[in-house]
């Protein structure tokens, strides 16, 4: 009988070893990490992220199906879909929960505070409750900002169309990211004599009747990284466009998928910058210690065809350094 017990507890403990998220790979004799990715829904910018942070992770040296398992789950922009999720990953004993966007993050929170949990475009971290602090988290959450500055792109705004007085802004009010921004836009404007004129939604549904309520009240229209509106974009643009009223952005994809200009962030970079993140807490690094990463470099993202379609002259300098869509 102690003979077959022992060989069970071998048979037990064998098993272990090649299930779970720090299992062996019994090809490669390599740890084998299990990373679960909880993306808001399925949009170019969040898709570029997702991309950039799995070939990032791969020149880390973390390969999928050598040493590394992933599970994608696309949360459909519904907050129970993302808790679902996250309980998955959290009941699948997870290495690290890869959180894509401002809800998928606060889902991810709220079913773990054990489980590292690393964020990417999150305009808001310490506004939107994931962190107490820039520099020092303080939990199991950190990761990358997305964080663009209003008032570059005003400036922007102001070298491709200097007339404006009053400024709209279109963005989803549940949106913590989006608050934040328009908050910077607000002072900027009261400091240097704009007028701004909201108009709020709760959905993709109600971006039509917002943008056309703008239209007849603005010079230009203003929104930042919104996850509703970044989905509308064909609405919104073809509105503003009709109108002749200049729309400006916050996200390259924004800008490819029509809107005017914007002075933003590289996704590509910052998928990477979240990947080395994640990296580095698999190899044991502590979340709470590590500073959320803002980025540096802005690049300057240009639309041709909805400038010749509001017959708009984009200065040469801003050419010159400029992205331009569509690509050619």
């Amino acid at each position: 009988m102690k003979k077959v017990t022992a060989i069970l507890l071998v048979l037990a403990m064998v098993m272990m070893m090649l299930s779970g998220c720090g299992s062996k790979n019994a090809e490669s004799g390599d740890e084998m990490f299990k990373v679960g990715i909880i993306q808001l829904m399925e949009h170019p910018s969040l898709d570029t992220i997702r991309e950039s942070i799995i070939e990032g992770l791969e020149d880390e040296g973390y390969v999928e199906g050598e040493n590394l398992k992933i599970e994608y789950q696309n949360g459909q922009n519904d907050m129970s879909t993302m808790k679902n999720i996250a309980q998955t990953f959290v009941g699948d004993e997870c290495d690290v929960i890869v959180a894509i966007a401002t809800p998928a993050a606060q889902a991810a929170l709220s079913e773990t505070t054990e489980i590292p949990i690393v964020f990417a475009a999150i305009t808001d971290p310490v506004g939107a409750g994931l962190v107490d602090s820039l520099d020092n988290p303080g939990g199991n959450v950190t990761g990358t900002s997305d964080e663009v500055s209003a008032e570059m792109i005003m400036n922007l705004a102001k070298d491709i169309t200097p007339d404006f007085k009053t400024i709209g802004v279109l963005y989803n009010i549940g949106e913590d990211n989006s608050v934040s921004v328009v908050a910077q836009l607000k002072e900027y404007a009261g400091e240097n004599g704009y007028k701004v004129i909201e108009s709020t939604v709760t959905n993709t549904g109600e971006v039509q009747q917002a943008a056309q309520y703008l239209a007849d009240k603005v010079d230009i229209v203003f929104s930042p990284i919104d996850n509703t509106v970044a989905s509308s974009m064909a609405v919104a643009t073809e509105t503003f466009n009709n109108a002749g009223i200049p729309f400006y952005v916050s996200a390259d994809s924004m800008v490819n998928d029509g809107g005017l200009a914007t002075c933003g962030i590289d996704y590509t970079v910052l998928g990477r910058e979240t990947a080395a993140m994640i990296a580095d807490i698999l190899e044991g690094a502590d979340p709470a210690a590590i500073a959320v990463r803002k980025m540096s470099e802005m690049s300057v993202y240009v639309n041709k065809e909805t400038a010749k379609a509001l017959n708009i002259e984009i200065p040469q300098a801003i050419l010159d350094k400029a992205v331009l869509f569509p690509e050619e």
